[in-house]
């Protein structure tokens, strides 16, 4: 079986990813940093059944000696800063990280010959919509975070890559994440623990932002089968469809915690706060015949009971989101 190496894969994609890649008999290898949001606790239960090295994607020299040595036939490229907060605090980190570490993955994919590259982005490259419309494939990038500007250059790079090298990279733009294992900055996670704790739960604006959600596993079963079926130099939506306003999720979550809504605190809205997203993923769905297994309702509930179930491991990281809060939500007020 052919050998598959995912960079980012003790996060919260990426470990999801790994974790089905061994379950289909690839033979996988995971780089991380093991920055504040990777992990290895989410590999514990593949860690025998892989191979992992500690090593940041912009330490050139890291990357290379990694694939001089695995030769990797597959290469899903996940890691990234992915917060657009910190990435407003500040911009450097993620220019960084989702640049320059992408270049050293493409340099040494080309230099070592590898089968397919498959370069993670997101649908926020694509900027904002109003209240109707889809972003397809080929509408035009227009990123208005730090965060998305880095991710717009990622996804630039790899394809100048197949261009001009004839790296044969598959771009794949997803739409919001969620379910197990999420750290604990993005909103579902935040609003899972304030609640559990009765904190106050800082919503933007009115929360009436719009996103579409995508469960974890949907999204990396959709990765997989883009690197075994994509077509070279392609680039793919994956998305599902449910879009659901903010304060809706929000409200969703202290349902099924029991909680009450007056715990909503409404903050001043994030800069450069993007309205809406939503995909036409109809591309994956036609070529490859992917689409999402897991409804909204059922994947929050899932979250949900997890979350609750592993509280201590969202407890562990509460002093790190404390300063962010401080420097964020706090401020926003």
């Amino acid at each position: 079986m052919k050998k598959v190496l995912i960079s980012g894969g003790a996060g919260f994609i990426g470990a999801e990813l790994a974790k089905i890649t061994v379950s289909k008999g690839y033979k996988t290898i995971v780089i991380d940093a093991l920055t504040y949001a990777g992990d290895f606790t989410r590999l514990q239960e593949i860690k025998d059944k892989i191979k992992f090295y500690k090593a940041d994607t912009t330490e050139r020299k890291a990357v290379f000696d990694i694939f001089k040595t695995e030769k990797p036939d597959i290469v899903l490229h996940l890691a990234a800063e992915s917060h657009v907060d910190r990435s407003i605090l500040d911009p450097s980190l993620f220019l960084k990280t989702n640049i320059i570490g992408t270049q050293n993955m493409l340099d040494a994919s080309k230099e070592y010959g590898v089968e397919k590259f498959v370069n993670m982005s997101t649908d926020e490259v694509y900027g904002e919509l109003g209240k109707d419309g889809k972003f397809f494939e080929t509408t035009p990038l227009n990123p208005n975070s730090p965060y998305s500007v880095s991710k717009a250059s990622q996804d630039m790079l790899g394809r100048a890559y197949f261009r001009t090298y004839k790296l044969p990279v598959i771009t794949v733009r997803a739409s919001n994440n969620y379910g197990y294992w999420q750290y604990p900055e993005k909103l579902i996670p935040v609003v899972i623990l304030k609640a559990y704790n009765n904190e106050k739960i800082p919503v933007f604006g009115r929360g009436e932002n719009v996103r579409e959600w995508l469960f974890v596993t949907d999204c990396a079963e959709g990765i997989l089968s883009l690197a075994e079926r994509g077509r070279d130099g392609e680039i793919y939506n994956i998305g599902s469809g449910e879009e659901k306003k903010n304060i809706e999720v929000v409200k969703s979550i202290l349902d099924l915690m029991g909680k009450p809504h007056s715990l909503i605190e409404f903050v001043k809205d994030r800069p450069g706060h993007d309205f809406r997203y939503a995909l036409d993923f109809s591309k994956i769905r036609k070529e490859i015949g992917w689409e999402a297994k897991i409804k909204f309702e059922e994947g929050i509930e899932k979250t949900v009971k997890w979350n609750l179930e592993n509280i201590n491991w969202l407890m562990d990281k509460k002093k790190d989101l404390e300063r962010l809060w401080e420097k964020v939500y706090k401020k926003q007020k």
